[in-house]
Order: C-alpha cells, then structure tokens, then sequence
C-alpha cells in the first residue's frame, strides 16, 4: 500500500472501513434477531403454556378419553404452530402426552428438571434452557397446587437459518455497497482530487526541468485549489527569480567584457608594437580607467552578495550626519569642477546626530551623489540638505537632470538598471541605487525618488536620530 497510487489508497481504506462497519451492523443486526427471536417464542410458548395447562386441568378433573384426545390434538396444534416439540409430564416427571409431528421424532421434548429450577415451577414461575435447543418450561398449577409441567422445544436451526439469510443480504449488499462505493470513489477522486494532483505534479516536473513558465489551472474554491494557487504564486515568483537570475548573468558577463577587451586590445596593440610609443601613455590611461571601473564592478557585485547572503555586518554608532555630507562632497570635488556643476549645501544645525553605520551611510551618500552628477549636466545644479523630523533625520539629494520617466521610477532600484543607457553605461555599473536601496533597508530606513514639478530629480532617504536629551537641546 506504501508505493499503491492515491486512488488505491484511499479505495482500499474506504474499503476497510465499510467492511468494518457493514461486519458490525451484521453482528447487532443478528443479535437483535435473535433476542428477538427468543423474545416472541417465550411469548408464544407462554400463551400455548397456558393453554394447554387448561386443557391439562380439564383432562385431570374428568380423566376421561374424550378429554385425552381433546388434549392430545390441543398439543399436536400447538406443536404445528410454535414449529416445536411439546411434551406434557405430571409432578413426577413422567411423561403422559407428546406430540406427534415429524418433529417429534429428532427432538428429545424430556429434560431432567434441577432441583433448583422445579422450585421455580413449583411456585408457578416457568424456566427456559438454551443449548443445542430452545426448550421453554411451563408449570401446570392446579388450585395453588403443583400438577406437573409443559416442556415445549424448538430447534435452533430455525433461527441459524434466519441469521443466515440475514448475513446473506447484508454480505450481498456489502458487496454491491463496497463495488458501488468504489466507482463513484474512483470517478469522484479523479474529478477533484487525483486529475488536480496529476496536473500539479505535471507542471511541478515541467518546471523542474527548466520549463518556468508552466502554470496549472484548477480554479476549485476547496484545498486543492488552494494548493494550485500557492503553486502558481511560487511559479510566478520562482519565474521572476530565474529571469533576474539570467540577466544579472547577461549583465554582469556584458559589464565585465567590456572593460575586459578594451584592456586586451589597448595592451596587445601595445605589446604588438600597434600603437605608437607616444600614445602607450594615453591608452595606458584608458586601461587604468577601465581597471577601476572593474574593481568599482566587482567591490558593487561583493556588497550585494554581502547583503543578499545577510553577511553584511552593520556597526551602528552616533554619528554627525553634517560632517559625512561634507566630507562625501569634498571626495567629489574634483568631478564637480569638471562639469562645472554649482553646488549648494543645506545643512539645517552645524551638527546633526544619527544612529547608523559610518561606512555604510557614506556609501549611499557617495552612490547618490555620484549618481546626481552622472545625470546632471554641464552647468548644472545639486543641491544637497538635511533636516529633522521627529525621530528621523532626513537626507536629499537633488540634480537638474532630465526626469525620470513615470514608467520607469519602480525599476530605478533594480539591479543593472539604467534610465539613459547611452549616456551612463562607460560610467556605471547599473548597481549603485539597488546597494543604496538595500543598505537603507538592512538599518529598518526608507528612501524614495520623486521628480520635482519643474525638473530635475530629488532622492530623499531617512536615519533615525540620535537619541540623546542633552544633544538635542543644543541643536
């Protein structure tokens, strides 16, 4: 039964189970056959009992042969009828009156009464013995006065072949109950249970071998719908994560070949002598360049292993949020000058304390602002301020940039994701917001993107403030 199919399984249990229930409605239906049995023969052999002791008293006051032979036919009817044996013994225990039936002649209709028990008829109580027969005991009471008794028998094969009938119907019916059963079973389990099964396990196998797009449709409001629906939302999800597993392979393996052969070719035309002795320098410079956008590359795809694989280990501390926003904007200096870009700072006190990781915050300031000046162009402006707001300070971050498409704001913080592909693939990996996004997320922070009314872009993300009465108060 272990390696049997569902549908075996549970025919096999409903079987079981009908069988046991159909076998116990036998045995009480046999025993209520049978009490009643011997209940409506001690009420019939009471009723001949009485009868035929009257007949008993009027042979005995007359002891004439009429009255013999009236008694002898009274017992030769009541023996038809009760389908018994009735024997009619005097206080002695001899036997005077039988009756004669083809009966009679393969039952023994005389008992040896115990002592015991001819007390009880003594007093007018009959008795009754169950063996190989049923034999019922009837006194014969004659002004208060023991006469003897009436012993009527009748064979228990009478109601052994009642029973019998009884478990021929009930077995006859068991077997057409357990063969019916097992078809409509077998024809409703296949409907709503084992074909939906099929089908889960069908699509289940297909997407295990490479086929994600694979869906099942049960739409039944029971379990089994239940189960398709959680199937189909885990395919959804399991599809989503092959797709962003394929193209963060695509994009990493373009954003790594790249660079890869620009250095392979500025080096071999170098090697080769290709490329003039008063170039090497130029392209030498090119080579380095794209060597650190490499390392920046790979130093991005680490921390997102970091964060994903919960490694990424965050030293939460007091510090002056003010002091990392300077000192973000002096690192970048030199490529503000370039594009000549006018900055304008906004610190809202000279001093502003928060509880987060120094390093990590000074990521996500640096990949913002790196990302501002990426956008901006020539001449272009980034303003940068802080303020507070109850127990949260907050960081923006805004470039008169082109805005960003209403589309395309929820996938700004997707991995590999770049707005103007044109313009930022030799300058970004397509990684910095989704590690800003997820190092705001990993401290319980939140950040946003929202294009102002005029132009330009704003990034706003918050920090929980330091807590600290006596700081407060002075800024």
């Amino acid at each position: 039964m272990k390696n049997g199919s569902l549908l075996q399984k549970l025919i096999i249990t409903f079987t079981i189970i009908l069988t046991i229930v159909l076998v116990s409605l036998a045995w009480i239906l046999s025993m209520w056959f049978r009490i009643s049995y011997f209940s409506e023969k001690r009420m019939q052999f009471e009723r001949d009992g009485e009868y035929i002791a009257n007949a008993v008293k009027e042979y005995n006051f007359e002891k004439s042969r009429e009255q013999l032979d009236k008694l002898q036919t009274i017992v030769n009817v009541s023996s038809v009828g009760a389908n018994s044996v009735i024997t009619v013994s005097d206080e002695f225990n001899y036997v005077y009156m039988r009756s004669v039936t083809e009966e009679s002649n393969n039952i023994e209709g005389s008992i040896k009464i115990l002592d015991k028990d001819k007390e009880l008829l003594v007093n007018g109580k009959p008795i009754e013995y169950i063996n190989e027969h049923y034999m019922y005991v009837y006194p014969i009471i004659d002004d208060f006065e023991f006469k003897g008794y009436i012993v009527m028998t009748a064979p228990l094969s009478t109601i052994s072949k009642q029973l019998h009938k009884i478990y021929i119907i009930v077995w006859i019916s068991a077997l057409g109950a357990m063969i019916f059963a097992a078809l409509v079973l077998s024809l409703v389990s296949k409907k709503i249970l084992i074909n939906p099964l099929a089908e889960i396990n069908k699509a289940a196998k297909r997407f295990a071998n490479g086929e994600v797009n694979r869906r099942v449709s049960i739409y039944s409001k029971d379990e089994i719908g239940q189960l398709a629906n959680s199937f189909n939302i885990m395919a959804e999800s399991l599809e989503k994560v092959e797709n962003n597993r394929r193209d963060f392979i695509s994009n990493v393996s373009h954003e790594l070949r790249s660079p890869m052969t620009s250095i392979k070719g500025f080096i071999a035309g170098i090697i080769d002598g290709v490329i003039p002795k008063e170039k090497e320098g130029y392209y030498l410079d090119i080579v380095y360049t794209e060597i650190k956008r490499l390392t920046r590359l790979i130093s991005d795809l680490l921390d997102l292993s970091a964060i994903d694989s919960g490694k990424l280990k965050f030293n939460m501390k007091k510090i002056n949020i003010n002091e990392l926003v300077r000192l973000c904007v002096i690192n970048n200096e030199q490529s503000i000058k370039e594009k000549n870009i006018m900055l304008n700072v906004e610190l809202q006190d000279e001093n502003c304390y928060v509880k987060a990781d120094e390093d990590k915050t000074m990521q996500v300031i640096t990949n913002l602002l790196d990302n501002a000046i990426k956008y901006c162009g020539n001449n272009g402006i980034i303003k940068i301020s802080t303020y507070r707001k109850g127990a949260k300070v907050f960081v923006q971050i805004y470039n008169n940039g082109p805005k960003i498409p209403d589309d395309e704001m929820i996938y700004i913080w997707s991995r590999f994701y770049k707005s103007d592909k044109s313009r930022t693939n030799k300058v970004s990996s397509g990684l910095g917001l989704s590690i800003v996004r997820m190092i705001l997320i990993q401290q319980g922070e939140e950040i946003w993107a929202e294009n102002n009314c005029d132009e330009g872009v704003t990034f706003t993300f918050s920090l929980t403030k330091y807590k600290n009465n006596r700081l407060d108060k002075q800024n």
